[in-house]
């Protein structure tokens, strides 16, 4: 486990308070509001807008891992998968009538998916929506 110069486990406060309570390292990505903001408003044009069409995912990176290496892992099938990079995430769609094609689940055995949290964009968009209310409250 990485030991930042902040003194936090991973350079996230996070990481540490889950590892005292829980006695074991638990992977965290954790992103401000501002990023969130930031991941939605530069999505590639039309990424999430057609969800009978394509399944659309956010792929978020744990640093040091890039979004050049992690498209380096991630395999597109012609005609099923499209990926781009963004900061600190991949944007990652599969068409949904060929989904059992695409070839996204082959990253899991790889050493950069233990540096990625995969969020829907219903669900991305839906944690906006939430930090967004909370503001006017």
């Amino acid at each position: 486990m990485d030991t930042m110069p902040d003194g936090h486990v991973g350079g996230n406060p996070y990481v540490a308070l889950l590892l005292e309570r829980f006695g074991t390292p638990i992977m965290t990505v954790v992103r401000s509001h501002r990023e969130l903001r930031s991941v939605v408003s530069s999505a590639p044009p039309g990424f999430g807008t057609r969800p009978d069409e394509y399944h659309s995912d956010v792929l978020f990176l744990r640093s040091p891992l890039t979004p050049a290496r992690m498209l380096s892992v991630v395999e597109l099938r012609d005609g099923v998968d499209r990926a781009w990079p963004g900061r600190g995430v991949v944007s990652f769609e599969r068409l949904s009538a060929r989904r059992s094609e695409s070839r996204m689940s082959r990253i899991v055995g790889t050493p950069e998916y233990r540096r990625t949290t995969i969020r829907s964009w219903s669900t991305t968009t839906r944690l906006l929506e939430l930090l967004d209310a909370r503001r006017t409250e």
